[in-house]
């Protein structure tokens, strides 16, 4: 892959009182990362200079102007802001969320017109940056709200995939939000994600149940028997190899996770639990569903260590590496329908 060829990928940086710029130049301090995609960071030379300042690191960045400028085999930083936002380390503050979406608006704006290929995102504090512009729950809802296509959150690694049947919703909604129609939408958007994006033709399904003991016979509530069950049913027939609703609190001890490509988790904590618990700081948040491609690490803002130099770029990198591979993947498979004869 030439220069010319490479995938631009843009990146948010997220709250900039968290560790987001920490991973961010942490990652591309390894000159070999630019082998694999031109990074275009959508922040503050100021911003990023005083995290480098603090944290003592030295990753050559280049300003440039606009997307339309990008150096290849640098780090590219376009000025979003220019004035010198002020920054607390580990601090929860109201402005370091106006700069995070500040950073995330203009890189989805080119995400959307085409400049760049990808969008790896920091993580941002999900009560900080609300306001005005943004009022969700968290990126995958905003996310929605700007790209074309109904969004799906997976946790991922190359060899498990957690997606959410519902994501960030009080547990008390949860029953009530479930519906034959919201499954039905759910598994038909896993069940195209795992074809287009990572090319496996006939994927195997597995489904979380809602109660425990997924209702012991309706001895602890009858919605995984009248709900689900008649539902996954119906799925089936359509030819979609969808299993369950299996019980949760067994399904990922006794291995069976491994006999599936993909587990739909009823609710936000009886997936990603197990799931951080198998493969924390190694997995991807993804973003299915939509017509653009997102991924971010599988950790928050981590204010505790904000600062300290001590934060592991592991799964930010892991977001880059999937990113990259689930565009490419899905640039292949538009390929080959082009051309199915």
């Amino acid at each position: 892959m030439d220069d010319l060829t490479k995938i631009i990928l843009g990146i948010s940086v997220g709250d900039i009182n968290g560790i987001g710029i920490e991973i961010i130049l942490k990652t591309f301090a390894d000159k070999r990362m630019l082998e694999f995609c031109t990074p275009v960071i959508y922040a503050s030379n100021k911003t990023i200079a005083a995290h480098k300042i603090k944290l003592n690191l030295k990753t050559p960045i280049q300003t440039i102007h606009s997307i339309d400028h990008i150096v290849p085999n640098r780090v590219n930083l376009i000025n979003v802001w220019k004035e010198e936002a002020p920054i607390e380390f580990g601090k929860a503050s109201k402005i370091a969320g106006k700069y995070a979406l500040l950073s995330l608006d203009e890189a989805v704006k080119d995400l959307n017109n085409g400049k760049i290929d990808v969008l790896v995102t920091a993580p941002i504090n999900k009560n900080t940056i609300q306001s005005e512009n943004f009022n969700f729950p968290g990126h995958t809802e905003y996310l929605e709200s700007k790209i074309d296509g109904k969004a799906l959150m997976i946790l991922m690694t190359d060899n498990l995939k957690v997606a959410l049947l519902t994501g960030h919703i009080p547990i008390k909604e949860v029953t009530n939000a479930i519906t034959p129609e919201l499954i039905h939408k759910k598994i038909n958007i896993l069940h195209k994600t795992l074809q287009q994006d990572f090319s496996i033709i006939k994927p195997k399904i597995a489904v979380l149940s809602i109660n425990p003991h997924a209702g012991d016979n309706g001895i602890i509530g009858n919605e995984d028997t009248t709900i689900v069950l008649p539902t996954l049913e119906t799925i089936q027939k359509e030819g979609i190899l969808v299993y369950g609703p299996y019980a949760a609190d067994s399904f990922f001890g006794s291995g069976n996770y491994k006999n599936f490509d993909a587990i739909l988790a009823s609710y936000h904590d009886q997936g990603l639990t197990a799931f951080k618990t198998l493969a924390f700081g190694k997995g991807v948040n993804y973003t299915a569903g939509l017509d653009k491609i997102r991924t971010s690490p599988d950790h928050g803002t981590a204010f505790e260590i904000s600062g300290k130099g001590e934060a592991s770029a592991s799964s930010f990198k892991e977001a880059i590496f999937q990113a990259i591979s689930i565009y490419k993947t899905r640039k292949e498979n538009e390929i080959l329908k082009q051309n199915a004869l």
